[in-house]
């Protein structure tokens, strides 16, 4: 007796296979935040008689280094990559275990591993790409034998999640935890499990939330800056400075902007940590509600598409990790440009493709090389 076997065999990829508009919208994003960056830095580092290229130098650099990595994704097939997810789950558990031994703490989180010549890697970022492949894994194990996730499915794919967010909220880094668990949530949400358990969730959240901050394990820095999103006058020397700053900024760019390279509140380094996760200020100052508009645009374009290669792709492995990645840059994208705003509370997360940081670069590129990934493997 014998039967035909299909074996699944890696096809090559390359640019021209990838979806251009998703690409052009995160290149465009890059060249925005590059000029940005500089924007925010140049004029105080020069003033200080300082190299006004050093961050833009490495910037750039952490560009660079993101693009391979990005496109070192697309090289495997994704259904392939399932293979390999307990190694890359496991690496990220090990990059969190590391930090809270040898990590070095900056505002109260003990979150950076260092490295010599200034490099710094922050684990809790590249854990977010183990935790949306581990959790897609365990999901698309029951849709392979014809059926929706159950809920012993839906449990293990939660302790997928609960070890290295566990270890996260012992840095402690909260704004993390809370894109983890937007992602968390969507791809639950869209594995065909039962609905009980996204409202179960959310409630979980609400009600885990408010006791963790009872219970002291939200950080006194961290405490404050919720209580200035509720009250700025609360901590007016630091996170309430912080918000009124951001607000003066964006709000003094009006509809043209100042003109790149033309802040007054940039230039004179009001608004703290500018370059990082208040990267938007200068976006707001310089370019003004115009470019702000553009920068919302493309960002919209990215949600989308990634949305649209999710759809398109019939296998649950493959959809599940598009629609982690893209809840993960949508609900970022929202907490950093809402907390810039006072719309959201400040919990110290960059801004997509903007903010100048390695580690989240990083992590962000892997994240679209993994949507051309299933892109190119599902046409």
């Amino acid at each position: 007796m014998s039967a035909n076997i299909k074996v699944a065999r890696p096809s090559r990829t390359n640019f021209a296979s990838f979806d251009k508009i998703l690409l052009s919208a995160v290149a465009a994003l890059l060249v925005i935040g590059t000029l940005l960056v500089y924007a925010g830095t140049r004029e105080w580092f020069r003033s200080n008689n300082l190299d006004p290229e050093y961050y833009l130098k490495r910037h750039v650099l952490n560009i660079l280094i993101g693009a391979l990595l990005a496109y070192g994704t697309t090289l495997v097939d994704y259904r392939l990559l399932r293979a390999y997810t307990p190694v890359v789950w496991g690496a990220g558990v090990l990059g969190l275990l590391v930090v809270l031994v040898a990590g070095t703490t900056v505002n109260s989180a003990k979150a950076w591993i260092a490295f010599p010549g200034g490099f710094q890697l922050q684990p809790a970022e590249l854990a977010k790409i183990s935790i949306i492949v581990g959790m897609a894994m365990v999901l698309a194990e029951r849709k392979d034998l014809r059926g929706d996730p159950v809920d012993s499915d839906v449990a293990k794919s939660l302790l997928v999640a609960a070890i290295p967010v566990g270890l996260i909220l012992l840095q402690p880094d909260l704004g993390t935890v809370l894109i983890i668990s937007a992602a968390v949530v969507a791809m639950i949400g869209a594995s065909g499990a039962p609905s009980r358990w996204v409202a179960g969730l959310l409630i979980v959240a609400a009600v885990g939330g408010f006791f963790a901050v009872q219970a002291g394990v939200v950080s006194e820095y961290q405490v404050k800056r919720l209580q200035s999103f509720i009250d700025p006058a609360a901590d007016p020397q630091l996170s309430g400075y912080q918000l009124r700053q951001a607000r003066i900024t964006i709000g003094s760019g009006g509809f043209f902007g100042k003109g790149l390279f033309d802040g007054p509140q940039t230039n004179g380094r009001f608004v703290p940590e500018q370059q990082t996760d208040f990267i938007f200020t200068v976006a707001g100052e310089e370019l003004g509600f115009l470019g702000c508009s553009l920068i919302l645009i493309l960002y919209s374009i990215i949600f989308i598409r990634g949305f649209i290669i999710a759809r398109r792709t019939n296998d649950l492995f493959g959809r599940l990790v598009c629609i982690g990645v893209i809840a993960w840059f949508a609900f970022q994208t929202f907490e950093n440009i809402g907390m810039t705003m006072g719309l959201m509370p400040m919990t110290g997360v960059p801004l997509p493709f903007l903010s100048y940081g390695g580690s989240s670069m990083f992590a962000n590129l892997i994240g679209v090389g993994l949507l051309q990934n299933v892109h190119v493997r599902s046409r």
